[in-house]
C-alpha cells in the first residue's frame, strides 16, 4: 500500500495551497528587484492565450526559457534574469513551506501512527508531491524509522543504489519527495545532500521539468520506484491530495496500472467529482482506476452515484461516509465519501489502530494546507 500526503480542508492552513502560494510569490516578487523580469513573464503568457499562470507554470516556463536562452537572451529576458526568478521563487516557496505541526494530534501523525502499528511483510510506501517536511516532523516523533533516499549523519548524501537494491527492514518506510523538499540542497560540483535546514541552492521544483542533469536525478528516481511498485503483485495505491493535473505523473500511473492488471489504486477526491474531471476521465479508461469523490465514483470505468435515504442512517465514529439532507426535501438524505479530506482519512486510520493517549485534547483540530498538485 502506498499514500501520497494531502493537506485539505482547514479554515487557516499552515501552508497555502496553489493558489495563494502564486500569489505570495509573485507579491513577494513584485517588490523586488526582479520585478520587472517578472512583468516580462506574464506578459509571456498574456501573449501565448494564458493571463493567469500558477506558481508550477510559471517555474516550467521559465526553465524552458532558461534552457533555450543557453548563456543568451530568450523572448526579451537574460539568462541571468531567469537564474535568479527561479532561484527567488524556489526561496519564496521554502519560506512558506517551512513550518512545523502545531501539536502530536495531526492528520500526519494519525497517517505516521497507522503506518507504524504492525509488523508489515511489505514496507508502506509514501510518494508525495509536497516539499515541506511534516510527514518527516510526524514519522519521527512517532517513530517510526523511515528511508527518503539520503544516507550519512555528518554530509547526509543521495544514494541511488540504496534506493535501487531496497534491502532495508521492512517495518522501515520509504518516503519519496518526488518535486524535492525544502532540505534538499545542491552543492557547487552538483552533488545533492539533506540538510538539517534549508540552504540557499534548495531543491524544490513543483514542476516535471528539470534544466540540469543533477536536478533531474532526484526527481526521475523518485518517479522510478513509483514505477517499481505499481509493477509489484497485487500492488494499492492510495491517492490523496493529488489533483492529477500533471500529465507526466499520471502518466507513469497509468502505465503501472495498464501493464500489471493485478494493481488497483484509488483515488480519493476531496470535493464533488465534477471538479475532477481530469481523474474522472482518466478512471474511465482504466478498470483499475477507482475514483471516490464526495458526491459519486468511477469504478471499474463506470459512473456510480452515492445512495440516497429516506431518512437518515444511523453513524458513529470516525465514518468513511456522511449523510446530508437533501435541501429541497428534508427528509431525504444523500451519503458523501468524506476520506478525500485528509483530516477524516487521518481519523479514519486512528479508528483503525484504536485511539491512542497524546496528551492532547481529543476535539482539537489542525490546521492544513491545501492541495499541492504534482504539475
Amino acid at each position: 500500500m502506498s499514500l501520497s500526503l494531502a493537506h485539505n480542508g482547514a479554515a487557516k492552513p499552515l501552508i497555502p495551497d496553489i493558489a495563494g502560494m502564486t500569489g505570495q510569490v509573485f507579491q513577494e516578487l513584485s517588490k523586488s528587484d526582479l520585478k520587472g523580469s517578472l512583468a516580462a513573464v506574464l506578459k509571456h503568457f498574456e501573449i501565448d492565450g494564458k493571463a493567469r499562470p500558477n506558481i508550477e507554470e510559471f517555474l516550467s516556463h521559465i526553465r524552458l526559457l532558461a534552457q533555450v536562452a543557453g548563456k543568451d537572451s530568450v523572448r526579451g529576458l537574460k539568462a541571468e534574469e531567469l537564474r535568479k526568478l527561479d532561484n527567488e521563487a524556489c526561496k519564496f516557496i521554502s519560506d512558506a513551506a517551512a513550518v512545523s505541526l502545531p501539536n502530536i494530534n495531526t492528520p500526519y501523525h494519525h497517517l505516521t501512527a497507522w503506518v507504524g502499528a504492525i509488523n508489515r511483510l511489505y514496507p508502506i510506501q509514501i510518494f508525495t508531491t509536497n516539499y515541506d517536511l511534516l510527514a518527516e516532523q510526524a514519522l519521527e516523533q512517532n517513530r517510526v524509522p523511515y528511508f527518503d533516499g539520503f544516507v550519512g549523519t555528518r554530509d547526509t548524501f543521495f544514494d541511488l543504489q540504496a534506493m535501487e537494491q531496497d534491502q532495508l527492514p521492512n517495518r522501515w518506510a520509504r518516503l519519496w519527495k518526488i518535486h524535492g523538499s525544502i532540505n534538499w540542497s545542491e552543492d557547487e560540483e552538483g552533488k545533492i545532500h539533506r540538510r538539517s535546514s534549508a540552504g540557499s541552492k534548495q531543491l524544490i521544483y513543483p514542476s516535471h521539468l528539470k534544466y540540469d542533469e543533477s536536478r533531474r536525478m532526484p526527481y526521475l528516481a523518485m518517479l522510478d520506484r513509483l514505477r517499481t511498485f505499481l509493477g509489484q503483485p497485487a500492488a494499492i495505491l492510495i491517492v490523496s491530495g493529488y489533483s492529477f493535473s500533471d500529465e507526466h505523473l499520471n502518466e507513469i500511473i497509468l502505465q503501472g496500472l495498464q501493464g500489471n492488471s493485478t494493481a488497483t489504486a484509488f483515488a480519493l477526491m476531496y470535493s464533488q467529482l465534477a471538479k475532477h474531471e481530469n481523474v474522472g476521465r482518466l478512471a474511465g479508461t482504466r478498470s483499475n482506476l477507482n475514483v471516490l469523490a464526495r458526491d459519486a465514483g468511477v469504478l471499474g470505468t463506470r459512473l456510480a452515484r452515492w445512495s440516497t435515504s429516506d431518512g437518515k442512517p444511523s453513524q458513529s465514529g470516525a465514518p468513511a461516509v456522511t449523510w446530508t439532507a437533501d435541501p429541497q426535501d428534508q427528509s431525504k438524505f444523500h451519503s458523501e465519501f468524506v476520506l478525500g479530506d485528509f483530516a477524516t482519512l487521518g481519523l479514519f486510520l486512528q479508528e483503525i489502530i484504536g485511539a491512542t493517549d497524546r496528551h492532547q485534547n481529543p476535539t482539537e483540530t489542525t490546521p492544513t494546507k491545501g492541495d499541492i498538485d504534482a504539475s
